[in-house]
């Protein structure tokens, strides 16, 4: 199924009061960090709009699609308008680092940047299960991505599953921490896929280590 396309109503924004421009903070969708501040006109907004990714406009680069060089795409969660419809808070999920220097935030504060990818470290893994859940299903009439061929054969699924399992094995016998960790990695993005496929998700899985703790009740 295709991830819903981002809604906004594009003539309720005041794109005069900024010269054709309104103003966009771009929000990590699941840490909350606030990742960059750009701009966009009305074209790059329905640019946004068409593709459920963010395009911005730039004094330097014009019309300009976040990620279209770097792979550092922005995929919209929401677009939220302010009260004076001058400026657009845009919830996203970020492939990768906002900053063209390479660092998650274009936001310097030393105290704020680790709080960033701390919150970030954090959520890594309802980031991969979020890109998981929004891989659209497989069409055979176009080249289909490796997590949709896994969500769409179960048995590539669980071989592959398995066959992770073995090289984490094998790293932890051998002691190759380096591995390990790779492995480990691997092994964790297969179950999710599993667990997708099966129906489960990341806050089931949350709410039974919960419980365990001692911290709620599963709500499997």
């Amino acid at each position: 199924m295709n991830a819903a396309l981002p809604t906004l109503d594009l003539d309720a924004l005041d794109f005069v009061k900024g010269n054709g421009l309104v103003t966009v903070v771009a929000q990590d969708a699941l840490s909350g960090a606030v990742l960059m501040v750009a701009h966009a006109d009305r074209e790059a907004l329905d640019c946004t709009l068409r593709t459920g990714e963010m395009h911005y406009r730039s004094r330097s680069r014009g019309l300009w699609h976040k990620g279209a060089t770097s792979g550092n795409v922005q995929r919209v969660v929401s677009l939220t308008p302010d009260c004076d419809g001058d400026a657009v808070l845009a919830r996203v999920m970020p492939a990768g680092p906002a900053c063209h220097e390479g660092t998650v935030s274009c936001f310097r504060d030393t105290a704020l940047s680790a709080d960033v990818i701390g919150a970030l470290d954090a959520t890594i893994v309802a980031r991969q299960q979020a890109m998981i859940t929004s891989a659209p299903a497989a069409d055979s009439g176009a080249k289909s991505s490796y997590t949709q061929r896994l969500l769409a054969d179960r048995n590539l699924r669980l071989k592959k599953l398995g066959e992770e399992a073995v090289e984490l094995a094998t790293a932890c016998v051998e002691q190759n921490v380096d591995r390990a960790t790779e492995e480990t990695a691997d092994l964790l993005y297969h179950a999710l896929v599993a667990l997708r496929a099966a129906g489960g998700t990341l806050e089931g899985v949350r709410a039974v280590l919960a419980e365990r703790a001692g911290l709620g009740t599963s709500q499997r």
